[in-house]
Order: structure tokens, then sequence, then C-alpha cells
């Protein structure tokens, strides 16, 4: 049986709101283990002029337990 735990993480990108998602789950595998999955709860953008200049996201990140 597997036990798994889940973190939040927030990060961001001036690129676009899927490679913030890229981004936050390649940093966090290089400090957990097993990551399964990832639920994005929230988007936020900061604006300059009128347009997008970076997109963040606050997600959960599942990960099993090593044993």
């Amino acid at each position: 049986m597997s036990v798994a735990r889940v973190t939040e993480i927030t990060a961001a990108s001036k690129v676009s709101m899927e490679d913030a998602v890229k981004t936050g789950l390649a940093r966090a595998s290089k400090t957990l283990d097993n990551i399964k999955g990832a639920w994005v709860q929230q988007i936020t953008v900061d604006c300059k002029d009128g347009e997008v200049s970076e997109w963040r996201v606050n997600m959960k990140v599942t990960f099993v337990l090593n044993d």
C-alpha cells in the first residue's frame, strides 16, 4: 500500500501559464521523488501597460512517499 503526501507550491513564468506549471513541477522534482500529479488551484497574472507580464500558478503537488 502506498502513502501519498501533498505539498503546495507557487511558480511563475513570463511566457505562459503552462510554462509556469512546467517550471514549478521541474523545480519540485529536484527535491520530491515520485510526483504523481498536480492540481492547479489558482492562476494570477501581473500586468504592465494592459498586457500580461507574468503568469503565476498556485498548485498542490501529490507525491508518493518512499518506503
